[in-house]
């Protein structure tokens, strides 16, 4: 699996399917979620609330509403709106997101920082915490994996996480 890591909008990434750094509720009202429904429309909005309570660790799929993707994967990273997460629910949510987008049989997904707006986790231990999961899964389907945020500090966090890797 290929690992690119994109200074840039997840709205204009080069992938099938992009992932919501969700809660359990569905509702997109702020960060990288609320862009995605302005975008892509309250269809999106409808959809994750009808599917809803996910749990952290499990993630749905909707369509993308406007958006060019062939869907968007609602990974929650919170249960509730707004809280402040522990650092072990990105690894959870980045793993469903992928477990998610295998099983559809997508090839290329895109991923934003998870939980390091709203959820109050640093940028480096997220970005560490993804990157392990990344390279943990075992994928069938997915062949490259888009990292990509408007936030250069998270970029360099997993630049930073990905060399940590390579040197231990």
């Amino acid at each position: 699996m290929e690992i690119v890591i994109i200074n840039g909008s997840l709205l204009e990434a080069d992938a099938d399917v992009i992932v919501n750094a969700a809660n359990s509720l569905g509702v997109m009202g702020g960060g990288v979620a609320e862009a995605i429904k302005k975008a892509g429309g309250d269809i999106v909005e409808e959809e994750v609330k009808n599917l809803a309570p996910i749990a952290v660790g499990k993630a749905v799929l909707t369509t993308a509403g406007n958006l060019k993707f062939k869907g968007i994967i609602h990974a929650p990273t919170m249960e509730i709106p707004g809280i402040r997460i522990p650092l072990v629910s990105i690894g959870k949510a980045t793993k469903a997101a992928l477990r998610l987008a295998d099983e559809h049989g997508f090839s290329k997904i895109a991923l934003p920082g998870m939980g390091t707006g709203i959820g109050g986790v640093k940028k480096e231990a997220s970005a560490h915490a993804m990157i392990e999961a990344i390279q943990d899964f075992k994928a069938q389907n997915l062949k490259k994996i888009i990292l990509i945020d408007v936030d250069e500090e998270m970029v360099s966090a997993w630049r930073g996480a990905i060399a940590g890797k390579i040197e231990r």
